[in-house]
């Protein structure tokens, strides 16, 4: 495919001396004393080159901003035995290298090499890499103590000194590949290339190889731009989108076609050239191009190429190099054909950019139309019939002869959805092209002489009014562009042809493909969208990736199953083909899921099926780790920002230079400083532990500090982690923990925007490792810290007005009363606001969630008891009483966040909603017999309690109080009372409706005194009243009432319903305790999260979830099948045997081996275990052992 991918004109290239002169600009004065040059680097932006001869012992800088000649500037002589490994020069001249002893030297070549030096510069640090990025700083890579370290400085030089500006620590098992000059880390791990970007902090992962790389420094190279990173891993080219986030071409290194294609499309000369050395592309150039202009290896600008051949430096301009060689393919569509060169750059090509401002010039002239358009023997005939525009083309046999209608070849009719449309003009721009002006817009017509056939190639609508010079004016501007303008919406309402024309052609597709589904998703097209889904979208990743989200989000609203099927299908396809890279594909289906959820939850429960367990690679995902780790959540890499820690960096740079030159006096401080400590050594290490937690402090050089020395020596001699074998997962809820990048500050203040985990709370989510580990990383990011001071916040709340409330007056003093009711007021107010917030956010989610009554209630009581307080001097006991109850139960609902807690608070909420039907059923009821009773016990008359009351109504209070009787002392009893105790409104508590409803309360709990004072024998229907309410309530429904709870509870005693109370928590410190910036900070919302698993938790899950049905044995992706090899999982991908099959055949071996029983259970166990190893050996026992007992039955 190489050796003919690339054709070159002889006679476009030149060998004449002075025409490669032009192209290949060669020194003519030797820099180095005519020794040749060994290595070179470039600045950034291309302005100067510095270049280092190995015989001469010496560094030269050039300025090649200019044209011309190349000319060498400043030169610096080394000394012996200095060699550098890496040279580099800065936009501003300023020359840098590392040596072989591993030290940086910094020399201002405009300022007679003046060196520069470093003001934080630990000489134990060994330099291994350095580059100059485009804002003008000095990225450093550094080694201490097998820790990896990032530096940048400012290069702004003040007393001969660069300022440190940040640091960061690469993490282990991580290596460097190169840094961009766009801030930029490339890393490499367990076979997979990550980019993390210092100025943002977000780290991703760019590619996984499924080939073992095992030299990453000699088989890896990479070159970016804003735009694509090109990776050359062995003889492979990558190209990855930044746009899209996944490599979009995975070209072999001899494969030129698609190679010079990618080069000319999309600009990526600069990219990709560095990288094909030692290709056959690369060696066809060389025998093409003459051999003393062309270098072996070079290094690129935007315009430029310079290189090393023969030890001198060659400058080649890359627009000529590719302009001089004509490049004819076998195949030239293969390209667009790959679903690659989707409009990548937004403009399209116009060759007619000469033709069409004169085709408006004769309109605005007002030329006369003509119908027919003629060249040599090609005649084209151009009707508009009742909005049909007519097209007919005639071939005549020869030049002289006449034509006529029998020499008609093809024609074809494009009929436009619009009235009175006028013909203005039509021009050929060759034999096969025609240009069309119409008043409804312009058209480019194709004739093909090989099928005979015409195609409309290019289509803009719009009004253009001929009697409006002005118009027409500025649509000759439009056209008079080196690129022609994209098609607009009136384009594809007025015309179905130019539709037709887009989707069925791959070439024209590629070109406005974009602008056409654009317009589907704006005006909700969707039998044009499922018709480019069917025929485009299947073979352009690019195209789903852009449009996936909006595509998904309208077929979800318009409720059209089918075209939601295809995008989702499309979606876990793509994933699964490719897991290492496509991951962006399930942050599609990831970001839309609050509307799968409100409409579709069904796909939230497959979802989660259908990526369980996604592997972050196809090699080594198998580590030991600490054992606690299982469910450790964390970003990939993990690049720690140690820029706080400057000063710490400094007193260690400070305390390494006193122990060398004073040796003694430091070993004698450091006595002395131990005696210092030991009496505060508690205090000091809890010190030290927060500061090197937060990374105010770290250990550069533990044994030059005390902390870190005891640490190390505790590590090493006392203390050794417990390690287990862990696998590392990446969670595929890609994206979902993301917030909209734009925003307004204030805005999200009151009404903040929403990630798709604030709008989705489902069990599907939260009862897998995914959703889990998802919680566990956002609470160990910023959850727990922000939760803690809000605990704290309420902590001083509660214990202000307790204090107040509590402390008998007499014991304090009136004053610090008065304040502690301000600070109640104040904190309370605090507090209430953020209910405020929550409550104008989404007042219906609020009033739903039972805990915000609490919440609520223990925040105005606190305000309102204080003022009342001190506006009064009045002490309200039932107020404080009540005020006192909500705080010390607002106190208790912080613990829900604890899983020993919080699965009981989880479940007294859950159940409580269960049952809340129940309750007002069970409410209904005792308020029926309260009414009831009131009707039949409430006193007919009136009475008082204040005055004693005589008549014959059995319930006046009067009558059923209790009475004391005189006893004569001949035992006989007074029938008058000698004594009545008077009664209250408890005597009889149905003589208000209210206490009625109270009384059937207590009866309902098994006090019945409220019925006590009536005689049951002289009233009969009470007894049937009571004896119906203790039936129908008190036994029946009560012990009805704790079945269901005993239910619900087993329902809901589980880890789900804690984990999704401890996401709603962190959804409300997210939206209103986080501040709108903090909620777009990567390292808190990465696109992609990792989690630890250990291995044998696994194997048990995995066995778990292919019972359950989750694992569909019978179809096992790539993912799932490497998942089982790391695993060492060995399991038949076959369809598990049916129970109707196992008894069958239990049946045959039961009767082939009727005489001995243990030979039946053993031997079927063997056969169908080895004949179906998808089969769970416990099942299989179950099922026989309950054959053969109904064998033996019978």
């Amino acid at each position: 495919m190489g050796d003919a991918v690339v054709e070159i004109e002889p006679d476009k290239i030149s060998n004449d001396k002075n025409s490669v002169d032009n192209t290949d600009e060669k020194n003519t004065i030797d820099p180095h004393n005519g020794e040749a040059i060994t290595k070179m680097g470039i600045s950034p932006n291309g302005e100067y080159l510095v270049t280092y001869s190995e015989n001469d012992s010496s560094i030269v800088s050039w300025n090649v901003r200019d044209e011309g000649l190349l000319r060498p500037g400043p030169s610096k002589k080394l000394y012996p035995g200095e060699i550098p490994d890496q040279i580099g020069v800065s936009d501003k001249n300023k020359r840098a290298f590392i040596t072989n002893s591993r030290e940086i030297e910094i020399y201002d070549m405009m300022n007679n090499n003046q060196k520069i030096l470093l003001d934080v510069h630990y000489k134990r640090f060994l330099y291994y890499y350095f580059t100059f990025n485009s804002e003008g700083e000095l990225i450093l890579y550094a080694r201490r103590f097998g820790s990896y370290f990032i530096f940048v400085y400012s290069t702004k030089t003040k007393n001969n000194k660069w300022k440190y500006k940040r640091m960061y620590k690469i993490p282990d098992y991580f290596s460097l590949i190169s840094i961009s000059k766009y801030n930029k880390l490339y890393l490499f791990s367990n076979n997979s290339i990550y980019e993390h970007n210092l100025n943002t902090e977000k780290s991703i992962k760019i590619f996984t190889s499924n080939e073992k790389i095992f030299d990453y420094k000699s088989d890896i190279k990479i070159f970016s731009n804003e735009e694509f990173i090109c990776i050359r891993i062995k003889n492979k080219i990558i190209i990855y989108s930044i746009e899209s986030e996944i490599p979009i071409a995975s070209l072999d290194i001899n494969d030129g076609v698609r190679l010079c294609n990618f080069m000319h499309h999309d600009g990526l000369i600069p990219l990709l050239l560095p990288l094909l050395s030692n290709s056959n592309i690369w060696d066809r150039l060389k025998e093409e191009y003459p051999t003393e202009s062309f270098p072996n290896d070079i290094q690129t600008t935007t315009n430029y190429a310079f290189g090393i051949l023969d030890g001198q430096i060659r400058k080649l301009k890359l627009g000529e190099l590719f302009t001089k060689m004509k490049l004819t393919f076998k195949n030239s569509k293969e390209f667009v054909e790959d679903g690659y060169a989707f409009n990548v750059n937004k403009k399209i090509d116009n060759p007619y950019m000469e033709i069409l401002p004169a085709v408006f010039q004769k309109v605005i002239d007002q030329e006369k139309y003509k119908e027919e358009s003629s060249r040599n023997l090609i005649i084209w005939e151009i009707n508009l019939n009742e909005n049909k525009l007519e097209l007919q083309v005639f071939k005549k046999i020869n030049v002289s002869s006449q034509w006529s209608k029998l020499d008609l070849i093809c024609e074809k009719v494009v009929e436009l959805w619009c009235s009175g449309t006028e013909l203005l003009w039509n021009e050929l721009y060759n034999i096969n092209e025609i240009i069309v002006l119409t008043s409804y817009g312009l058209f480019i017509f194709h004739f093909n002489e090989n099928n005979e056939s015409i195609s409309l190639n290019y289509y803009y609508g719009g009004i253009m009014d001929y009697n409006k010079k002005q118009s027409l004016e500025g649509y000759k501007m439009m056209f008079s562009k080196p690129t022609l303008p994209l098609p607009n919406d009136s384009s594809f309402r007025v015309c179905d042809e130019w539709i037709s024309s887009i989707i069925e052609s791959k070439e024209n597709f590629s070109k406005y493909g974009d602008e056409l589904l654009k317009y589907g998703i704006n005006n909700s097209e969707l039998r044009l969208i499922k018709e480019i889904c069917d025929k485009q979208i299947k073979n352009n990743e690019k195209l789903l990736l852009k449009y996936g989200v909006k595509l998904l989000t309208l077929a979800i609203k318009k409720h059209d199953i089918e075209l939601m099927e295809v995008i989702y299908k499309n979606c876990m396809d793509y994933f699964k083909k490719d897991f290492g890279n496509n991951r962006m594909f399930l942050g599609i289906i990831a970001s839309t899921m609050s509307l799968l959820n409100k409409y579709y939850p069904e796909y939230i429960s497959r979802y989660s099926s259908d990526s369980t367990m996604v592997l972050n690679s196809f090699y080594n995902n198998i580590k030991y780790e600490n054992s606690n780790l299982h469910l450790h959540s964390f970003q990939y890499p993990s690049i720690v920002n140690l820029t706080q820690s400057i000063w710490w960096l400094k007193y260690t740079i400070f305390i390494s230079e006193f122990k060398d030159d004073h040796i003694i006096i430091y070993w004698m401080l450091n006595v002395f400083h131990v005696l210092i400590i030991l009496p505060i050594l508690p205090i000091y290490f809890a010190t030290f532990y927060i500061l090197s937690k937060y990374h105010f402090i770290y250990g550069f050089d533990e044994y030059l500090s005390l902390y870190h020395a005891v640490i190390e020596i505790f590590k090493d001699y006392y203390y050794t982690d417990p390690t287990t074998p862990t696998i590392t997962f990446m969670n595929p809820y890609v994206k979902f923990v993301n917030y909209p990048q734009g925003y307004n500050w204030f805005k999200e203040l009151i009404l903040p925007q929403s990630s798709p985990f604030v709008e989705i709370i489902s069990k599907d989510i939260y009862k897998t490792w995914n959703g889990e580990s998802l919680i566990n990383f956002k609470w160990n990011k910023y959850g727990k810290y922000y939760y803690s001071i809000i605990w704290f916040g309420f902590m001083l709340l509660l214990g202000c007005f307790t204090a107040a409330a509590t402390i008998p007056q007499q014991y304090t003093d009136n004053n610090i009363q008065k304040q502690l009711l301000v600070a109640s007021i104040i904190l309370g107010f605090i507090h209430l606001s953020f209910e405020v917030r929550q409550f104008i956010h989404n007042p219906i989610k609020w009033i739903r969630n039972f805990w915000n009554l609490f919440d609520l209630m223990s925040f105005i009581l606190p305000i309102y008891t204080s003022i009342y307080w001190l506006q009064t001097n009045n002490r309200n006991v039932q107020s404080i009483s009540f005020t006192c109850l909500f705080l010390d139960i607002k106190f208790l609902l912080f613990f829900r966040v604890f899983e020993s807690f919080g699965i009981y608070f989880a479940i007294i909420v859950s159940v409580g909603k269960q049952i809340s039907s129940f309750l007002v059923v069970l409410f209904i009821i005792i308020i029926s017999f309260a009414h009831t009773f009131y009707i039949l016990l409430s006193p007919e008359s009136s009475f008082s309690f204040d005055e004693y009351t005589n008549n014959t109504d059995s319930n006046n209070p009067w009558n059923i109080a209790p009475t004391y009787h005189q006893v004569f002392d001949n035992g006989t009893v007074n029938s008058n009372p000698y004594m009545i105790q008077p009664p209250n409104k408890n005597t009889n508590m149905f003589v208000d409706f209210g206490t009625s409803i109270f009384a059937m309360y207590k009866f309902l709990t098994g006090d019945s005194s409220a019925l006590s004072n009536w005689t049951y024998k002289d009233d009969p229907s009470l007894v049937i009243l009571i004896v119906l309410f203790s039936l129908l309530v008190v036994v029946y429904l009560m012990n009805l009432f704790i079945g269901l709870l005993n239910n619900a509870i087993e329902q809901d005693n589980n880890r789900v319903s804690y984990l999704i109370q401890k996401a709603e928590i962190l959804v409300e410190i997210e939206l209103f305790y986080l501040l709108p910036h903090q909620r777009r900070w990567n390292a808190w919302f990465p696109d992609v999260i990792y989690y630890y698993a250990d291995a044998g938790k696994t194997r048990r899950k995995i066995k778990e979830l292919i019972n359950e049905g989750e694992f569909k044995t019978n179809e096992f992706s790539k993912l799932e099948q490497t998942l089982f090899d790391e695993l060492k999982i060995q399991h038949n991908s076959r369809d598990p045997v049916d129970v109707d099959t196992m008894r069958q055949i239990l049946k045959e071996n039961y009767e082939r081996n009727s005489n001995s029983q243990d030979s039946v259970d053993e031997a079927t166990l063997q056969k169908v275990l080895k004949e179906n190893p998808s089969v769970d050996e416990t099942t299989l026992r179950k099922i026989l052992i309950e054959y053969l007992s109904h064998k033996a039955s019978k």
